[in-house]
């Protein structure tokens, strides 16, 4: 198909069995051919000026015309040949310093040269683009922020984590990049099935979907209750009448269609006159028995297919509940678009003792929220809400200096480490320390006063 990218249109027929990194050149009809390496000429820079305080950008000094740059398109010059033109056909270039003629070639060079590198996805450049084209879909999640999380979380191999995110599936995709296939992961996913754009795009192997299991977030409530297995998807005997429905149905149209077949046999007997008419209303009939027959037939796959589906969505959430009934995951992952403090201390319980939890949101005040609350509730230490810094710098050989343009924000992280929470000794402990400790210290200080 046609791939449209960077208002460059080509097919990728040609990039299969190439290694990643390889650079391409697209040619006339949108096919792809291996660039060459070519050893760039620098004459055309030795000679520059020493400064741009004379150089005046009046519009006049490029003497090629828009219509002129089209024709040779047209006619099927390459990029480097029209970048070539435009240099040489350029007034102010020769006076331009060496590094502004470098900034000018490649300002040329990216836009008339039509060359693609196909590079191996990884997390950091997934979560680049996504940050620089379509931040709202992963709630603003920025690159260096997601590394932390992924730090932060402890995600290594043979881990088994819980992940709810709304960021596109590209968390999901970094904490099965990080774990390489091993271990387990749970995803909690709102609404009627978890998105996956971004994990996709990923390219994992079949292996790494093996070991990766989804609940729905609705139901959290009912398996923390013990309410679960009365929740679950429609039982087999619903599965039953649904087949037996079918079935009946489909036994109905059977025996209409022998119905209308025998009375086509019995007119076909009585009539004798018309050979070649008969021979027509035959061929017609039994064409529509056949067509009724093969969509009586895809009907019933279709319920068999149905069923064969809701069979295995609800062994699989079984086998899922039964992972996190056993409240031994090794991490927490948070990133969603939803308030943070329902979210936490309903997955907390999921998790073993001594593990860590992250929770990313793009605004301070909800997780500020959130950290009161565990504050509170206890069972977790070391929490720590941060924001992270972020900014650009370009290096090149004398011209190295933080970008102008930065990020304003990339959101903020609650992080913390669980640990044993008893109520019953925190609850009295607490009520002990406020009846006994407060009003002593209070006497004390007002004896100091009155002596």
């Amino acid at each position: 198909r046609k791939i449209i990218f960077e208002k460059q249109w080509f097919y990728l027929d040609n990039a299969i069995g190439h290694i990643y990194g390889t650079t391409f050149e697209v040619t006339s009809g949108g096919n792809l051919q291996p660039k060459q390496e070519m050893e760039e000429t620098t004459t055309e820079t030795k000679e520059a000026g020493t400064d741009n305080r004379n150089i005046v950008d009046d519009g006049k000094s490029q003497k090629l015309t828009h219509d002129d740059i089209k024709a040779l398109k047209d006619k099927g010059i390459k990029g480097q040949e029209i970048v070539q033109q435009l240099i040489e056909n350029s007034t102010t270039f020769r006076d331009k310093t060496e590094f502004a003629q470098d900034k000018y070639i490649k300002k040329k060079k990216k836009k008339y040269e039509a060359v693609i590198t196909i590079v191996k996805p990884s997390t950091r450049i997934l979560s680049t683009m996504y940050y620089a084209r379509e931040p709202g879909k992963i709630n603003h999640l920025r690159y260096d922020t997601l590394a932390q999380m992924l730090t932060l979380g402890n995600i290594r191999a043979g881990n088994k984590m819980i992940v709810m995110e709304t960021c596109a599936g590209l968390v999901l995709g970094a904490v099965m990049e990080r774990m390489g296939g091993y271990g387990s992961i749970i995803q909690m996913y709102p609404g009627g099935g978890p998105v996956r754009a971004a994990t996709s795009c990923f390219g994992f192997p079949k292996l790494f979907f093996d070991n990766l299991h989804e609940f729905p977030l609705g139901k959290v409530g009912s398996l923390l209750s013990g309410t679960f297995s009365t929740e679950t998807l429609p039982s087999e005997h619903e599965d039953g009448m649904l087949v037996e429905e079918g079935s009946n149905g489909l036994t109905d149209k059977k025996q209409t269609c022998l119905q209308e077949t025998e009375e086509e046999s019995a007119t076909e007997a009585s009539m004798e006159m018309n050979q070649t008419e008969k021979q027509e209303t035959m061929d017609i009939h039994a064409e529509d028995g056949e067509f009724k027959e093969n969509k009586e037939k895809e009907n019933k796959e279709n319920v068999r297919e149905k069923q064969r589906k809701q069979r295995e969505r609800r062994k699989k959430l079984l086998e899922t509940a039964a992972l996190l009934r056993e409240k031994n995951a090794d991490g927490l992952i948070v990133a969603s678009k939803f308030h943070p403090t329902p979210l936490l201390l309903s997955l907390l319980e999921f998790v073993a003792p001594s593990r860590p939890f992250v929770v990313y949101c793009q605004y301070k005040e909800p997780l500020l929220e959130c950290y009161t609350k565990l504050r509170e509730r206890g069972g977790v230490i070391n929490l720590k809400l941060s924001e992270t810094w972020l900014r650009n710098y370009q290096v090149l050989p004398d011209r190295s200096h933080p970008k102008l343009t930065m990020s304003g924000g990339g959101g903020y992280l609650l992080s913390g480490i669980t640990v044993v929470l008893d109520k019953g000794k925190s609850d009295s402990s607490n009520l002990e320390a406020l009846k006994t400790e407060e009003p002593v210290s209070k006497r004390c200080k007002v004896q100091d006063v009155h002596c």
